[in-house]
């Protein structure tokens, strides 16, 4: 046995906290899961430091906040020369470093280097085709896309948008490939052969895996059986209505209109929860493959297991799909952590975020970081339910001029836009589904301007610059009448 525990990280793509079991959900099917939580530490707090694919998995490589990993705070970047990164950090360590699945933080400089890896010694990927629309996109050229190399070797090039559906589209489709081709399967199947390829070598190196599933991102498209596995009309509803926009964030109204939400009928949203509760099912069951199989060779004892998100999915709450806004469904994520060490059973309500996973494995595992970093140190709070963390947390998003940012103490939520100058507080614990923007009412004026000035505080210690203008928030002209008129740019498709 490795005299350090192994890691494996398990992340989910646009995956919100409460589409699971373990996080309270009443009808999604995911038992591999939550026996995990079941035997582990499960954070009912955790969020992204940036609800968005490219910076949140930057902060989950470096530790740091998307400004300062990739000095951009929109979905794209290349992590910096002068960050830590976690493979490159436990590989330095002893590790052997494995990635099986989708890194997505633009791993790639130029044809003939299309990968930036960061440290990972061994590599699976499957970038959705982002890379091979890069640099081929007719899909000439091998070797960029090894889940598509894959599809050929099998019989089955060219399905894997065989369905017609692009990254973005949030029309619910059945997958064309079987199910042991899906993308999800094949992920946890590149894990389990690493996993015993490990195993096999008799090498008492620990190992550090990161097994990152495409899903349940956009395209909604679960493999039979798994799309007719929730019927429709009997899953509860999305949470507010689109008229509750008014008062909040444009960009919210302005991605409404623009990617075609605004077109989706009560019936449609519906269909499209039970597609995307079918990609959380048929994911959860690759999970369980890959957590058996670690069991069944022997590792389980000594390995550290975590389970989280990028960010979440609104999911059809106000009538939106997608991410990059601070409403629940879109910033929180599942945080759940196993292994030696660790407690059972489980559950803590400190602010976590996907910036503490690296302070965090490097303290567990007695592999120090180099240098600060913004995330924390989770040990002592996985241990002690009540060990102090942070007494608020911040999200960001987006560049001027459409920037943004949160901070939270778990009750209180204050969201600033600077497009518009625009203010949303919320009671979480009144208020959960966040149905009521406070920061419109006069009675709550004086709890707005303070969590206004917390705001700033945190933007200024966490080093987010861009948010202020002479040390107060930046704001940008907004015009909502213009925006109502918006050009539609959907994917094509229009719901009726």
């Amino acid at each position: 046995m490795p005299d350090r525990p192994n890691i494996l990280l398990i992340t989910a793509d646009q995956l919100r906290a409460d589409a699971l079991g373990c996080y309270a959900n009443p009808v999604c099917r995911t038992s591999h899961l939550d026996r995990l939580a079941a035997g582990g530490v499960l954070f009912e707090r955790a969020y992204a430091p940036n609800p968005i694919c490219v910076p949140s998995r930057a902060s989950i490589t470096t530790g740091n906040y998307s400004h300062r990993a990739t000095g951009t705070k929109r979905n794209s970047g290349r992590i910096g020369a002068d960050q830590v990164k976690l493979a490159e950090h436990f590989a330095a360590g002893g590790y052997r470093t494995y990635a099986c699945g989708k890194l997505h933080y633009v791993p790639y400089s130029a044809p003939n280097q299309p990968r930036l890896l960061h440290g990972f010694q061994t590599c699976d990927l499957t970038e959705s085709g982002r890379i091979l629309a890069e640099f081929d996109p007719r899909g000439r050229q091998a070797g960029l896309e090894d889940y598509f190399d894959y599809l050929a070797q099998v019989g089955w090039r060219g399905y894997t948008r065989g369905h017609g559906v692009g990254n973005n589209d949030v029309r619910p489709c059945r997958s064309p490939l079987p199910a042991e081709h899906h993308v999800d399967h094949w992920v946890a199947d590149r894990a389990i052969q690493r996993l015993r390829e490990h195993a096999a070598s008799g090498s008492r190196q620990p190992f550090l895996m990161w097994c990152s599933f495409p899903k349940p991102h956009p395209p909604y498209d679960p493999p039979a059986p798994w799309e007719g596995l929730y019927d429709p009309r009997e899953l509860p509803p999305p949470v507010g209505s689109a008229e509750l926009l008014e008062d909040r964030n444009p960009m919210l109204e302005y991605q409404r209109r623009k990617l075609a939400h605004d077109s989706l009928s009560p019936e449609a949203l519906q269909v499209i929860r039970a597609y995307y509760y079918g990609l959380v099912s048929f994911q959860d069951q690759q999970v369980g493959r890959v957590l058996a199989e670690l069991d069944r060779l022997g590792l389980a004892g000594d390995t550290l297991i975590i389970y989280t998100s990028d960010h979440g999915d609104l999911m059809g709450d106000f009538g939106m799909f997608f991410k990059s806004n601070f409403l629940e469904g879109s910033v929180r994520v599942p945080l759940i952590l196993a292994g030696p060490g660790l407690p059972a059973g489980q559950r803590r309500r400190q602010l976590a975020g996907l910036q503490d996973l690296l302070p965090t494995l490097a303290r567990l595992t007695d592999c120090p970081l180099p240098q600060a970093v913004d995330g924390l140190n989770l040990a002592e709070a996985l241990r002690d339910a009540d060990a102090p963390t942070r007494p608020v947390f911040y999200s960001q998003c987006l560049d001027d001029p459409h920037q943004s940012a949160m901070v939270t103490d778990g009750r209180w939520k204050y969201c600033y836009s600077q497009w518009g100058g625009v203010q949303e507080l919320y009671d979480l614990q009144a208020d959960p589904r966040e149905l009521l923007n406070l920061a419109t009412r006069p009675d709550y004026k004086t709890l707005s301007q303070s969590w206004r000035q917390r705001l700033i505080e945190e933007a200024r210690r966490v080093g987010d610059d861009g948010l202020l203008v002479d040390g107060q928030l930046a704001t940008s002209p907004l015009d909502r009448q213009e925006l109502r008129q918006t050009p539609v740019h959907g994917m094509g498709w229009r719901w009726y």
